[in-house]
Protein backbone atom coordinates (compact mmCIF):
# COMPACT_ATOMS: atom_id res chain seq x y z
CA UNK A 1 0.00 0.00 0.00
CA UNK A 2 1.40 3.58 -0.90
CA UNK A 3 2.10 5.61 1.94
CA UNK A 4 0.54 8.85 1.79
CA UNK A 5 3.18 11.90 1.69
CA UNK A 6 1.52 15.01 3.39
CA UNK A 7 2.01 18.02 0.40
CA UNK A 8 4.68 20.65 1.41
CA UNK A 9 4.90 24.80 0.33
CA UNK A 10 9.01 23.46 0.97
CA UNK A 11 10.73 21.50 -1.67
CA UNK A 12 11.79 18.30 0.03
CA UNK A 13 14.49 15.51 -0.22
CA UNK A 14 13.13 11.39 -1.15
CA UNK A 15 16.16 9.28 -1.96
CA UNK A 16 15.17 6.78 -4.74
CA UNK A 17 17.64 3.53 -4.79
CA UNK A 18 16.80 1.36 -7.32
CA UNK A 19 17.68 -2.46 -6.69
CA UNK A 20 15.94 -4.44 -9.32
CA UNK A 21 19.08 -5.02 -11.56
CA UNK A 22 20.59 -8.81 -11.86
CA UNK A 23 24.38 -7.24 -11.86
CA UNK A 24 25.55 -10.40 -14.12
CA UNK A 25 28.93 -10.01 -13.78
CA UNK A 26 29.39 -10.31 -10.04
CA UNK A 27 26.71 -12.94 -9.96
CA UNK A 28 27.70 -15.96 -7.22
CA UNK A 29 27.56 -19.21 -8.54
CA UNK A 30 23.86 -19.19 -6.51
CA UNK A 31 22.75 -16.78 -8.43
CA UNK A 32 22.01 -13.96 -6.81
CA UNK A 33 22.16 -10.42 -7.71
CA UNK A 34 25.07 -8.64 -6.41
CA UNK A 35 23.49 -5.90 -4.28
CA UNK A 36 22.06 -8.90 -1.98
CA UNK A 37 25.58 -10.42 -1.51
CA UNK A 38 27.37 -10.08 2.26
CA UNK A 39 30.32 -7.74 2.20
CA UNK A 40 31.49 -6.76 5.82
CA UNK A 41 28.80 -9.01 7.48
CA UNK A 42 25.47 -7.70 5.83
CA UNK A 43 24.61 -7.64 1.85
CA UNK A 44 25.70 -4.80 0.13
CA UNK A 45 22.33 -2.73 0.15
CA UNK A 46 22.01 -2.38 3.90
CA UNK A 47 25.74 -0.17 3.89
CA UNK A 48 24.22 1.81 1.38
CA UNK A 49 20.47 2.11 3.63
CA UNK A 50 22.77 3.00 6.41
CA UNK A 51 24.13 5.48 4.98
CA UNK A 52 20.81 7.29 3.62
CA UNK A 53 19.67 6.81 7.14
CA UNK A 54 21.86 8.76 8.62
CA UNK A 55 20.57 11.58 6.65
CA UNK A 56 18.16 13.60 8.66
CA UNK A 57 17.18 16.10 5.77
CA UNK A 58 15.42 12.83 4.07
CA UNK A 59 11.85 13.03 3.96
CA UNK A 60 12.21 9.80 3.42
CA UNK A 61 13.82 6.49 1.00
CA UNK A 62 12.19 4.26 -1.29
CA UNK A 63 13.61 1.27 -2.53
CA UNK A 64 12.66 -0.11 -5.81
CA UNK A 65 12.72 -4.02 -6.48
CA UNK A 66 11.46 -6.44 -8.93
CA UNK A 67 8.15 -7.85 -8.91
CA UNK A 68 8.36 -11.20 -6.43
CA UNK A 69 11.77 -10.00 -5.20
CA UNK A 70 11.24 -11.06 -1.36
CA UNK A 71 14.39 -10.21 -0.04
CA UNK A 72 12.95 -7.44 2.15
CA UNK A 73 10.79 -9.53 3.93
CA UNK A 74 10.65 -7.44 6.89
CA UNK A 75 9.47 -3.41 6.78
CA UNK A 76 11.83 -0.61 8.07
CA UNK A 77 11.03 2.75 9.66
CA UNK A 78 14.33 3.78 7.13
CA UNK A 79 12.97 3.11 4.03
CA UNK A 80 10.07 1.76 1.89
CA UNK A 81 9.76 -0.93 -0.46
CA UNK A 82 8.32 -0.91 -3.59
CA UNK A 83 7.96 -4.05 -6.37
CA UNK A 84 7.77 -1.83 -9.09
CA UNK A 85 11.10 -2.50 -10.80
CA UNK A 86 11.16 -2.24 -14.10
CA UNK A 87 13.24 -4.19 -17.23
CA UNK A 88 16.17 -1.31 -17.14
CA UNK A 89 17.50 0.71 -14.52
CA UNK A 90 15.49 4.17 -16.20
CA UNK A 91 12.47 1.98 -16.20
CA UNK A 92 12.60 0.99 -13.01
CA UNK A 93 13.44 4.65 -11.81
CA UNK A 94 10.90 6.18 -13.83
CA UNK A 95 8.66 3.69 -12.09
CA UNK A 96 9.76 4.70 -8.75
CA UNK A 97 9.06 8.50 -9.16
CA UNK A 98 5.84 7.77 -10.17
CA UNK A 99 5.29 5.54 -7.07
CA UNK A 100 6.43 8.66 -5.11
CA UNK A 101 4.12 11.09 -6.92
CA UNK A 102 1.19 8.85 -5.92
CA UNK A 103 2.36 9.14 -2.41
CA UNK A 104 2.03 12.72 -2.75
CA UNK A 105 5.45 14.10 -3.56
CA UNK A 106 5.54 17.42 -5.45
CA UNK A 107 7.35 17.73 -8.49
CA UNK A 108 9.69 20.55 -7.22
CA UNK A 109 10.41 18.18 -4.56
CA UNK A 110 14.35 16.84 -5.04
CA UNK A 111 15.07 13.30 -5.67
CA UNK A 112 18.24 11.71 -4.91
CA UNK A 113 18.72 8.61 -7.03
CA UNK A 114 21.51 6.27 -6.08
CA UNK A 115 23.02 2.49 -7.16
CA UNK A 116 22.65 0.26 -4.44
CA UNK A 117 25.87 -0.99 -5.58
CA UNK A 118 27.21 1.97 -4.44
CA UNK A 119 27.75 0.91 -0.41
CA UNK A 120 30.55 2.97 0.20
CA UNK A 121 28.77 5.96 0.26
CA UNK A 122 28.78 7.99 2.95
CA UNK A 123 25.90 10.73 4.84
CA UNK A 124 28.43 13.45 4.60
CA UNK A 125 29.24 12.62 0.86
CA UNK A 126 24.78 12.84 0.61
CA UNK A 127 24.83 15.79 2.51
CA UNK A 128 27.42 17.34 0.71
CA UNK A 129 25.75 17.04 -2.32
CA UNK A 130 22.12 18.31 -1.14
CA UNK A 131 24.23 21.04 0.50
CA UNK A 132 25.98 22.07 -3.55
CA UNK A 133 22.43 21.43 -5.01
CA UNK A 134 19.59 22.83 -3.45
CA UNK A 135 19.25 25.96 -4.74
CA UNK A 136 20.10 24.86 -8.15
CA UNK A 137 18.12 25.65 -11.06
CA UNK A 138 18.52 21.79 -12.40
CA UNK A 139 20.46 20.07 -10.02
CA UNK A 140 23.68 17.43 -10.23
CA UNK A 141 25.62 14.34 -9.01
CA UNK A 142 28.65 13.61 -7.70
CA UNK A 143 31.55 12.89 -9.48
CA UNK A 144 35.30 12.34 -9.41
CA UNK A 145 37.88 13.93 -11.91
CA UNK A 146 39.19 11.76 -14.23
CA UNK A 147 43.00 10.47 -12.62
CA UNK A 148 44.16 8.24 -15.62
CA UNK A 149 45.41 8.68 -18.62
CA UNK A 150 42.72 8.01 -21.13
CA UNK A 151 43.00 6.25 -24.49
CA UNK A 152 40.80 5.78 -27.31
CA UNK A 153 41.19 2.26 -28.57
CA UNK A 154 39.86 -0.51 -31.29
CA UNK A 155 40.83 -3.96 -31.71
CA UNK A 156 42.63 -3.86 -28.29
CA UNK A 157 45.25 -1.27 -30.15
CA UNK A 158 45.50 2.11 -28.93
CA UNK A 159 44.23 4.93 -31.56
CA UNK A 160 45.06 7.84 -29.17
CA UNK A 161 45.25 9.35 -26.48
CA UNK A 162 42.42 11.35 -25.37
CA UNK A 163 42.60 14.77 -23.61
CA UNK A 164 41.18 14.01 -19.68
CA UNK A 165 41.36 17.61 -18.38
CA UNK A 166 37.47 18.09 -18.60
CA UNK A 167 36.44 14.55 -18.08
CA UNK A 168 35.06 13.02 -14.89
CA UNK A 169 33.24 9.63 -13.76
CA UNK A 170 30.15 9.86 -12.97
CA UNK A 171 29.02 8.78 -9.68
CA UNK A 172 25.62 8.87 -7.54
CA UNK A 173 23.39 10.17 -5.88
CA UNK A 174 22.29 12.25 -8.94
CA UNK A 175 19.86 14.75 -7.40
CA UNK A 176 16.94 16.41 -9.84
CA UNK A 177 13.55 18.01 -9.15
CA UNK A 178 11.04 15.00 -9.57
CA UNK A 179 9.00 16.65 -12.23
CA UNK A 180 12.30 17.50 -14.29
CA UNK A 181 13.15 13.94 -14.20
CA UNK A 182 10.16 12.35 -14.78
CA UNK A 183 10.20 14.17 -17.98
CA UNK A 184 13.14 13.73 -19.12
CA UNK A 185 13.27 10.21 -18.82
CA UNK A 186 9.89 9.73 -20.60
CA UNK A 187 11.32 12.02 -23.00
CA UNK A 188 14.45 10.02 -23.61
CA UNK A 189 12.13 6.77 -23.77
CA UNK A 190 9.81 7.94 -26.44
CA UNK A 191 12.79 9.00 -28.21
CA UNK A 192 14.66 5.88 -27.68
CA UNK A 193 17.95 7.51 -26.36
CA UNK A 194 19.98 5.51 -24.44
CA UNK A 195 19.90 6.47 -21.00
CA UNK A 196 22.59 5.67 -18.66
CA UNK A 197 22.29 7.59 -15.75
CA UNK A 198 19.45 10.27 -14.63
CA UNK A 199 21.97 13.21 -15.25
CA UNK A 200 22.38 11.79 -19.22
CA UNK A 201 18.63 12.32 -19.67
CA UNK A 202 18.99 15.53 -18.42
CA UNK A 203 21.11 16.70 -20.56
CA UNK A 204 18.87 14.85 -23.86
CA UNK A 205 16.71 17.73 -22.03
CA UNK A 206 19.17 20.56 -22.94
CA UNK A 207 20.55 20.65 -19.21
CA UNK A 208 23.68 20.88 -17.71
CA UNK A 209 23.54 19.14 -14.42
CA UNK A 210 25.73 20.75 -12.01
CA UNK A 211 28.93 18.10 -11.21
CA UNK A 212 29.77 17.95 -7.27
CA UNK A 213 33.26 16.43 -6.44
CA UNK A 214 32.73 13.09 -4.73
CA UNK A 215 35.39 10.49 -3.33
CA UNK A 216 37.58 7.72 -5.12
CA UNK A 217 35.42 5.56 -2.26
CA UNK A 218 32.30 6.07 -3.86
CA UNK A 219 32.77 3.28 -6.82
CA UNK A 220 30.21 1.32 -7.87
CA UNK A 221 31.02 -2.92 -7.00
CA UNK A 222 30.53 -4.37 -10.13
CA UNK A 223 33.51 -6.66 -10.51
CA UNK A 224 34.71 -9.63 -7.89
CA UNK A 225 38.24 -7.66 -6.58
CA UNK A 226 35.33 -4.82 -6.28
CA UNK A 227 34.20 -7.08 -3.35
CA UNK A 228 37.76 -7.77 -1.91
CA UNK A 229 38.27 -3.79 -2.18
CA UNK A 230 34.88 -2.66 -0.23
CA UNK A 231 34.85 -4.74 2.47
CA UNK A 232 38.20 -4.03 3.61
CA UNK A 233 37.25 0.05 3.12
CA UNK A 234 33.99 -0.79 5.18
CA UNK A 235 36.05 -2.96 8.04
CA UNK A 236 38.95 0.44 8.14
CA UNK A 237 35.65 2.68 8.95
CA UNK A 238 33.85 0.00 11.67
CA UNK A 239 38.08 -1.17 13.61
CA UNK A 240 38.57 0.72 16.48
CA UNK A 241 41.37 3.08 16.57
CA UNK A 242 44.20 2.20 19.23
CA UNK A 243 44.30 3.94 22.03
CA UNK A 244 47.32 6.44 22.70
CA UNK A 245 49.32 5.86 25.58
CA UNK A 246 48.64 7.19 29.18
CA UNK A 247 51.10 9.58 29.55
CA UNK A 248 53.97 8.04 32.41
CA UNK A 249 52.59 9.56 36.27
CA UNK A 250 55.73 11.85 37.59
CA UNK A 251 57.79 10.13 40.33
CA UNK A 252 57.51 11.70 43.52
Amino acid sequence: MTTNIAKSLIPRFFALIPCAGRGSRALTGAGRPKQYQTIAGAPMVQHTLQAFAGVTRLESCLVVVAPGDDFFSTSSSAYEVAACGGPTRAASVLNGLDYLASAGAEPDDWVLVHDAARCLITAELINTLIDACHSDPVGGLLAQPLPDTLKQGQDDRVLATVDRSDKWLAQTPQMFRLGALTQALKMAETLGEAVTDEASAMEASGLQPKLVRGSAHNFKVTYPEDFVLAEALIKSRTRPRPRKPAAPKATP
